[in-house]
């Protein structure tokens, strides 16, 4: 669990509770003086065996709450917590380098992720924000978040074998972070790669990144054990590695796909996965709260801790 302040300027106001305790101290010193005037509480107090003049510490206990809860609610309280959920914002970053035309897939392993990509789609539930993003040395947004899922689906279809060279994993999270960025639902990446990052952004800069913006990433390995053959004579082997790292640093997990069928399973667990990364906007129960604790002041004082004229 996470706590962040949406306008943290706001908690400076949590330094006036020292202001207020010492000015309830000295408010109470002063009327005891003033009331020793008129009569000697202390000898009551020794016959009754009760105090008199009373510190108030149940008021004084109130003031601080209800200011505690004021300038929390002033700050933007939200918190972040792993819960069940059953909705997500959604964005498929998907490997377009070249190795991913290895034929270990049949036809090849971009056609069996675009395939299971657009089934991934029509699993979705309604009123699901699903973006495409596209990567190999570059990333390219294909598509912002979208409702509009056969667009969405045109668009994965239309993916095609980069002419950039390497893969750069880190800017391809980074570009999906910054169109999740838009999602108020809990946010998920669905990574889908053959090999490691070997160009571009380091990919620790980019968890941080995709840390901080509370984004879960579950990551897919395409790929055989025997690896798979391109342009040539070219080897491309499957770094699982990398992908439990760039999961398990962001609460997410790892997906091996080793045929078609293996990588439709895995897209239907990520949608069936109803355990993400969750906010709670806590700044309305923080100001009930503070609207509570005045109430019963306002029924202390005219009550039992009223004060006589």
């Amino acid at each position: 669990m996470e706590i962040i302040f949406k306008d943290p300027q706001y908690l400076w106001f949590l330094i006036s509770i020292i202001l207020l305790i010492a000015i309830h101290f000295y408010t109470l010193k002063h009327q005891k003086r003033k009331a020793l005037r008129f009569a000697n509480f202390d000898a009551i107090a020794r016959v009754t065996g009760e105090e008199i003049l009373s510190k108030n510490i149940m008021l004084l206990f109130i003031r601080v709450a209800a200011l505690f809860f004021v300038t929390l609610a002033l700050a933007g309280t939200v918190i972040w917590y792993s819960g069940q959920t059953s909705e997500a914002g959604f964005v498929l970053a998907i490997d377009a380098s070249t190795s991913m035309s290895a034929t270990d897939f049949s036809p090849s392993r971009i056609e069996a992720a675009k395939s299971s990509a657009v089934k991934f789609v029509e699993l979705v539930g309604t009123d699901t924000k699903v973006g495409v993003v596209s990567f190999s040395g570059a990333s390219f947004i294909e598509q912002d978040l979208s409702e509009e899922y056969s667009k969405v689906k045109e668009v994965i279809r239309g993916i095609q074998i980069s002419s950039y060279g390497g893969t750069d994993l880190g800017e391809a999270i980074i570009s999906a972070t910054n169109l999740l960025l838009k999602e108020t639902k809990p946010r998920v990446l669905v990574l889908l790669t053959d090999g490691r990052s070997n160009i571009g952004v380091p990919v620790e800069d980019a968890l941080s990144y995709a840390n901080e913006n509370k984004v879960t990433i579950h990551t897919i390995g395409v790929g055989t054990p025997e690896g798979g053959t391109f342009a040539g004579e070219a080897i491309s082997r499957l770094d699982e590695e990398s992908l439990k790292t760039i999961a398990l640093n962001t609460e997410g997990n790892y997906y091996s796909a080793s045929d078609e069928e293996s990588l439709e399973r895995a897209y239907q667990q990520i949608v069936r996965l109803n355990k993400q990364r969750v906010s709670f906007n806590a700044s309305p129960v923080f100001t009930l709260l503070a609207l509570l604790v005045l109430f019963i002041e306002w029924a202390l004082i005219s009550t039992k801790y009223r004060i006589l004229p």
